[in-house]
C-alpha cells in the first residue's frame, strides 16, 4: 500500500514535519514517518523526540506515494547525506512522483539538479543550493511535481497545499474549517 512518507533525520524542524503531517492525516491520507537514523526515535532540532512509524531500512520504494522532507538544521544536511534516500529521491524524480520539501530541505532536490528550471522557495540563505531554480521567496511554491516551502512559518500553508494537491480543494477546505484555521 502506497503512503506519503515524511523522512526524519536528527535535527529536523519539528513544526515543519508534524503540522503538515497532522493536516494530511486529518484529511484521511495514509501518511508515515520514516527514520533515516537507524533508530525509530528521532530527535528534532529543538530536542523533541518523535517516534517514527518505521525505519528507512524497512521501507520498500514501491510503498512511497510521495516524498516529504522537513527542513531544520542539521536535519536537512543529514537527509542530504543519506545514500538510501538519495537513491529513492532520484528514482522518484525519474518516475515523476510528487515530491515536497520545506525550509532548508529543498537543498536535497536542488543539489541533484531536480529543481532546475522550476519555481521553488526555501529558507533565506539556502537559495544557492537550489541549482537552476527560480527562487521566488514565496511561502509555498508549486511547480510540476514539486512543492517547496519557505520555513517554519509556512508549515500550515505547506500542509494545506499538499492536502489540496493530493485530496482536492474541498477536502483542504474541510480540514481548515475543522481546525478553525483562519485564512
Amino acid at each position: 500500500m502506497k503512503a506519503i512518507c515524511f523522512f526524519l533525520a536528527e535535527g529536523f524542524e519539528e513544526v515543519e514535519a508534524l503540522l503538515p503531517l497532522d493536516i494530511l492525516r486529518r484529511g484521511g491520507l495514509d501518511v508515515r514517518t520514516v527514520s533515516v537514523t537507524g533508530d525509530r526515535i528521532v530527535k528534532g532540532a529543538h530536542q523533541v523526540p518523535v517516534v517514527a512509524d518505521l525505519l528507512f531500512e524497512d521501507l520498500a520504494a514501491d510503498e512511497v506515494e510521495m516524498i516529504v522532507l522537513p527542513g531544520g538544521m542539521p536535519g536537512a544536511v543529514n537527509l542530504d547525506a543519506h545514500a538510501g534516500l538519495d537513491a529513492l529521491v532520484r528514482s522518484a524524480a525519474a518516475a515523476g512522483q510528487p515530491m515536497a520539501a520545506i525550509c532548508a530541505a529543498p537543498l536535497v532536490y536542488g543539489k541533484r539538479g531536480l529543481l532546475n528550471g522550476k519555481k521553488a522557495t526555501c529558507y533565506p540563505g539556502f537559495e544557492s543550493y537550489l541549482e537552476g531554480a527560480d527562487c521566488t521567496g514565496r511561502m509555498v511554491e508549486t511547480d510540476g511535481n514539486f512543492v517547496t516551502g519557505k520555513g517554519p512559518g509556512a508549515a500550515a500553508e505547506f500542509g494545506f497545499t499538499l492536502l489540496q494537491r493530493l485530496a482536492g480543494a474541498d477536502k483542504a477546505a474541510e480540514v481548515k474549517q475543522g481546525m478553525l484555521w483562519a485564512e
